[in-house]
Formats: structure tokens, C-alpha cells, sequence
């Protein structure tokens, strides 16, 4: 399932990304998930699905006629789903950390709402601004000793000093609303919530549970991990490189994120070029040859790793079944497909055909 989330910058025409197929790539990782961490690598058909917008980049690069998802094929299928789907691959990934403290979710929440309070035209969307932002304060004044209690001591000194610059932010984004200055709400939103993943982040001590023993071989990350890939367009005069910058949450999917890791590391995406972008996905990890996928040297054999899901409200993954398999058809996953950006490992599947007998 989804193992990362992604965002990329890219100089000039990157909606240019979704047609143009002769690409190469080159990653490099840097690991953020503390010393705890290790890295198992497995490789099915390696194919790494990023959707299309891949957005967390600021509008002004053009690209809204690929920023709106699709109309669903069965929209039947949205009674599955209790509540509008999170968008916003920054909130996904906070919401997807291993802690339980409300206190900080009150923060959280009015700072995102200042997304939708944005979308009313003109200068009148600064009065819903302003209740967020008083909201969010409220909560952080409140509730500030409970989320000190959530910090983990190893982290809590500089817990400590991200919220005191949170509470400062707040006070100068109230100005900047008392300016009426629109323009510079949404930079400020983001660096606020940046201070809030960082204090949530701040909140998780150690690895919330054991991986099962028959994966313990493979590459494994627990935590964190960020990984910058360049690609590269070719014979395109109007596209320079482009970085999509990849967020790996090896709390959730410590198996499929380690795999990723363990193959950056080998340098097994360098130089291979992007071999699918229909403006639903960009695909690769297919190497030239007879392979599918990577080979591992110490075994001469393809690496797989298994399929890998967490549940909301889980407190770890499910392995080799689908939700569907198990019966578990409403459930929703810590890592959903709802935000442009999101990363997967393509699941191969094979379908017999045959006459019965």
C-alpha cells in the first residue's frame, strides 16, 4: 500500500511531465528516522507508481489542470468512506504517525481548515482565517501541558522550542491577517503545520511494534525517510530537471519503505528511464534485460516483499491479504490513495484462465 508520499519541484512546463516518456531518473537518500534505523529491500515487478500531480508545490507553477482528481469510475464506492477525503499529503502524513495525543490534533485541525477558509474570494476569507487562527491558539494555550507530557524525552527539549515558535507564528499570522494581507496566509499555514508534524514527530519514542520474524531478513525502515529523485527530460528545451522529493513512512510500511531505501542505496533506479506516464501514473523501476525487477546478488534471484497494509486503528500492518481477502471491506488505511503525490510498489497478480472440469 501506500508507502510514501511525494512532492516535486521542477522549473518551467512540469505538466509536460505526464506526456513526455524518455526519462531518466537518479535518487538520493537521506535518512530521517533516527539511529534505529535499518533498511530491508525486496523487489516484486519494482514498479513505483507516483500519481500524477505529485503536488505539494506552490500553485504558481501551473499545474491546476492536472491538481483535481478524478471522478470516481463507481460513485457508489463513496460510502466506504466516512467523511471527505484528506487531500493534502503533509496532513496524511502527520495523521499517520504512531501517537494518541488530542491535544495537539486541536492545534492541527483550524490550521488545515485554513485551506478551505481560502477558497472564498477575496479579502473575505481572512474573517474564517482569523476564527482558525484564534481557534488554534486557544487550543495551543490550553492544551499546552498535554502536549509536553506527549513529547518522548529523548526529543522533548526541542518539542519545547517548536511550539514556542509555533506560538510566535500564530501571533505574527494574526497580523498578517489584521494587515488583510491574503497573499501571505497560505506560505505562513505552512510553515505553522510544518511545526506541528515536527512536535507530533517529537511524540513518537522508538518503533510502535515488531515486524513479523519472516521479514526480519529484508531491508527494514523504522521511521522516517526522505529520498530526493531527479529526473531528468530529455530533448525538451522548455523542461529542466525536475526533483520529486519522497516522503517514506517506514512506521507504517516499514517492509515496502526499507525495500525502496535498500534499492536507492543501490543505485538500482539510476539512469532508468520513466516507462509509463499516461497522466495517471508515472511508472518505473522496470531495468532493461530479461529481469523483472532487482536481482539480488546474494541470491541470483528477483527480490519480492510481501503486500502490506496498515489499517486506521491498527497498530500494525496486515501482510499477504488484501482487505478484500479478509472481509474488511470498509476499512480505511492509514496511508490512502486520496492525495496526488502518493507512492506505491505495483502488486503483481496473476490470473488463471481455464475451463473447468
Amino acid at each position: 500500500m501506500a508507502a510514501a508520499l511525494a512532492s516535486s519541484r521542477c522549473c518551467r512546463r512540469p505538466s509536460l511531465l505526464t506526456t513526455d516518456r524518455r526519462r531518466s531518473s537518479v535518487a538520493r537518500c537521506a535518512l530521517s528516522g533516527g539511529k534505529g534505523n535499518s533498511f530491508s529491500w525486496k523487489e516484486c515487478a519494482i514498479s513505483v507508481a507516483l500519481s500524477v500531480g505529485l503536488i505539494t508545490v506552490p500553485p504558481t507553477f501551473g499545474w491546476s489542470a492536472h491538481a483535481y482528481p478524478l471522478e470516481p469510475v463507481i460513485p457508489d464506492i463513496s460510502v466506504l468512506i466516512s467523511g471527505p477525503p484528506i487531500k493534502d499529503p503533509g496532513a496524511l502524513l502527520r495523521y499517520a504517525l504512531p501517537i494518541d495525543n488530542k491535544a495537539i490534533r486541536e492545534v492541527q485541525k483550524p490550521l488545515e481548515d485554513i485551506t478551505d477558509s481560502l477558497k472564498v474570494s477575496g479579502v473575505r476569507a481572512l474573517d474564517s482565517v482569523e476564527r482558525n487562527v484564534r481557534q488554534a491558539s486557544r487550543a495551543l494555550t490550553n492544551g499546552r501541558s498535554l502536549i509536553l507530557s506527549g513529547l518522548a524525552e529523548s526529543k522533548r527539549a526541542n518539542g519545547e522550542k517548536t511550539l514556542d515558535k509555533l506560538a510566535v507564528g500564530l501571533e505574527e499570522l494574526q497580523r498578517i491577517i489584521e494587515d488583510r494581507n491574503r497573499n501571505a496566509v497560505a506560505p505562513k499555514q505552512k510553515e505553522l503545520l510544518n511545526y506541528v508534524g515536527t512536535v507530533e514527530e517529537d511524540m513518537v519514542d522508538g518503533f510502535p511494534y515488531e515486524v513479523p520474524e519472516e521479514y526480519n531478513n529484508m531491508p527494514l525502515l523504522k521511521g522516517r525517510a526522505t529520498v530526493d529523485m531527479t529526473v531528468k527530460i530529455k530533448d525538451n528545451p522548455n523542461v529542466e530537471d525536475c526533483v520529486f522529493r519522497i516522503v517514506l513512512d517506514g512506521y507504517n510500511a516499514p517492509v515496502t519503505s526499507g525495500n525502496f531505501v535498500d534499492l536507492v542505496e543501490r543505485k538500482f533506479y539510476d539512469g532508468m528511464e520513466i516507462q509509463r506516464a499516461d497522466g495517471f501514473v508515472v511508472q518505473t523501476g522496470d531495468p532493461e534485460g530479461p529481469a523483472e525487477g532487482f536481482i539480488d546478488p546474494s541470491t541470483g534471484k528477483s527480490r519480492t516483499i510481501p503486500l502490506e497494509i496498515m489499517v486506521d486503528g491498527d497498530k500494525a500492518p496486515i501482510y499477504g491479504e488484501t482487505l478484500e481477502e479478509l472481509g474488511l471491506y470498509k476499512a480505511q488505511t492509514k496511508l490512502p490513495f486520496n492525495a496526488f503525490g502518493t507512492m506505491a510498489m505495483a502488486r503483481e497478480v496473476r490470473v488463471l484462465f481455464g475451463a473447468q472440469p
